[in-house]
């Protein structure tokens, strides 16, 4: 297996997995409706290059929903989503995201990791394709418990416009 790493464009609101250059899967994402920036509560896709540092949930069923990304029992439903309209769902797989580039998405107050900027599965696989969260990367389920098998922990993550 060679060296693996994924890039976001913002752009064209799509991730892909690459392995040595070459592109090995190519999903559609969705990242926030409110545009690319790294400033803490901007609501925003920090740009950039990070890590995965964190990687949540691994064995969990599609659609488990977590918050302050501890499991809380519950399967996405859409009576539950009626229960809870407040919510930003956080499903199935997190991948948590450190930036490494001091001053731009490290560190103080544009942190990415202290945002809790994640690569999650959403509800919303209509919305995909769009930008539409809170400054997350939303994928669907299946593929985030794809990728989630195949990202390992230091995956790069490079976002771009």
């Amino acid at each position: 297996m060679g060296e693996r790493r994924i890039r976001v464009s913002l752009g064209k609101q799509r991730l892909e997995l690459l392995e040595n250059d070459r592109v090995l899967k190519s999903y559609r994402v969705s990242t926030s409706r409110n545009g690319a920036g790294e400033s803490a509560d901007s609501f925003k896709t920090p740009r950039g290059r990070h890590v995965i540092r964190a990687k949540i949930g691994e064995g969990e069923p599609e659609g488990a929903v977590f918050r302050g990304r501890r499991r809380t029992g519950e399967i996405y439903s859409a009576a539950l989503a009626r229960e809870h309209p407040e919510r930003d769902w956080v499903l199935t797989r997190i991948l948590w995201l450190s930036g490494t580039e001091v001053g731009r998405n490290r560190l103080g107050s544009v942190d990415s990791m202290r945002r809790y900027i994640y690569i999650h599965g959403t509800p919303y696989s209509d919305r995909l394709g769009e930008p539409a969260s809170l400054g997350c990367i939303r994928m669907s389920s299946a593929d985030v418990v794809e990728l989630f098998g195949l990202a390992p922990l230091g995956t790069v993550v490079d976002i771009e416009a």
